[in-house]
């Protein structure tokens, strides 16, 4: 009896001991071949950044030792091409386990108080990627025994592959909305291409717990989708200023009473002057039905602008404040990739989003009176 408690004793002081000021990562990684860097990898100034390195051991062994008051991720990166999100905060002593050799990059985490959340996401987001590239894998093999077959395949399994993409979104989106209370469901929504996947990143924002909030990176998100909310399908569409390629300053309001297409695009960006001969024929085709296009450009040169106009034909109305992604229409309208459009009614609501193609002409013929 004198023992148990010589040991129960032992064990209260180890625990009182222990250090809340500071949390560690310990890892072990399996099959490390020739890789021996590790970097730590944190939040700075709202991106990741190194904020500190080590060397594995022979046994591929490795250890951090940081500070952090409230729980934030962390990432680990091993040699170049195998990265492991973790979560940590003062107090904690979080073990990562990692096969290098295991060709979906597969992990274990325990210690943090996300963990089995963590590893539940990584094994969902795993299966559904896994599915992508058997698709992938699948057309590679047919280009290679039939390479003058590529454009007919690529038009055969694009919806394919799409449809696995859409469920991948749809997967990351239902596990952030179905744990807002855990740090994990704002790894998983920050995965999602904010192009296409607006209503659920505002969805996630709304119902997020307000302790979360208190995490910076969950803070900015959450005011920035607030900002994204403002111009998605059925909000009336923010009026803005803007000078037109001949200097002459417009706004979005004088448009109203005609439907608008707001065209972001810019001379540089090939998948924008891919669109812009479905563009052009969608304009030449409505026009007459009170229908017009406002093309906003994220170009910087004004030369390489109005070149781009006149090579392929854009004849309606142009503006830009040459100034990339940071022009104040640019941010209002919260783009963060182009080609992207919005098209308003004629009482200045946005009625669709992001329309290609047979899309926007479908769109158009149907809704134009």
């Amino acid at each position: 009896m004198k023992r148990l408690g010589y040991i129960l004793c032992l064990i209260a002081v180890l625990s009182a001991c222990k250090d809340k000021t500071r949390f560690t990562i310990k890892g072990k990684i399996e099959n490390a071949g020739s890789e021996r860097k590790v970097f730590l990898y944190g939040m700075a100034n709202n991106s990741m950044s190194v904020l500190d390195s080590t060397t594995l051991s022979e046994k591929g062994e490795f250890e951090f030792n940081r500070m952090g008051e409230t729980p934030d991720f962390y990432r680990i990166n091993v040699g170049a091409t195998h990265e492991y999100m973790t979560i940590a905060k003062n107090g904690d002593v979080v073990k990562l386990t990692a096969d290098l050799t295991s060709p979906t990059n597969e992990y274990q985490i325990t210690g943090a108080d996300d963990a089995d959340k963590l590893t539940e996401f990584n094994k969902l987001k795993n299966s559904e990627a896994a599915k992508i590239e058997v698709i992938k894998a699948d057309f590679e093999k047919k280009v290679e025994a039939n390479p003058d077959q590529r454009a007919a395949l690529v038009q055969q399994m694009s919806p394919m592959y799409m449809n696995a993409i859409k469920e991948l979104n749809t997967a990351i989106a239902k596990f952030a909305n179905d744990n807002p209370k855990s740090l994990v469901s704002f790894y998983a929504i920050s995965l999602l291409n904010p192009t296409g996947n607006e209503a659920a990143l505002v969805a996630y924002a709304e119902k997020v717990d307000d302790e979360l909030k208190k995490n910076t990176a969950v803070k900015n998100f959450v005011e920035k989708v607030t900002k994204l909310k403002a111009v998605q399908i059925g909000q009336q569409a923010p009026d803005f200023s803007i000078n037109t390629i001949d200097g002459k300053t417009i706004k979005l309001s004088d448009f109203k009473g005609k439907y608008t297409l707001i065209d972001f695009w810019a001379s540089w960006c090939a998948p924008c002057r891919n669109e812009n001969p479905n563009v052009v024929k969608a304009y030449n085709k409505f026009k007459g039905r009170n229908f017009t296009i406002l093309g906003i450009s994220l170009d910087k040169d004004k030369a390489a602008w109005a070149q781009a106009i006149k090579q392929d034909g854009l004849t309606w109305t142009h503006a830009s404040e040459l100034n990339d992604f940071n022009g104040a229409s640019v941010r209002l309208y919260q783009v963060e990739s182009i080609p992207s459009s919005f098209l308003l009614d004629h009482n200045g609501k946005i009625i669709a989003r992001d329309l290609r193609g047979e899309e926007l002409d479908n769109f158009l013929n149907n809704t134009l009176p």
